[in-house]
């Protein structure tokens, strides 16, 4: 019982002593920075749906588990 309390207890030092060392502790953005500074993350444009292409990929996965099935004699 003793390590496992001593290693939690390690493991919440270490998180908070990395939390701390990048100053990251406690962080929010508040209202008045800007918009753009509270996305952490670039945002990434949506590549469009290809519904045909999605199709087709789902016919040869299907026909390919019917081929491992031996459907087709």
């Amino acid at each position: 019982m003793k390590t496992d309390k001593k290693k939690l207890a390690a493991a919440i030092a270490a998180v908070y002593a990395h939390l701390s060392t990048t100053g990251q502790a406690g962080y929010a953005p508040s209202a008045t920075e800007p918009a753009q500074a509270q996305t952490l993350l670039p945002q990434v444009p949506a590549m469009p749906l290809n519904i045909w292409g999605m199709s087709g990929r789902q016919t040869q996965m299907q026909a390919n588990s019917m081929m491992q099935w031996r459907a087709f004699k």
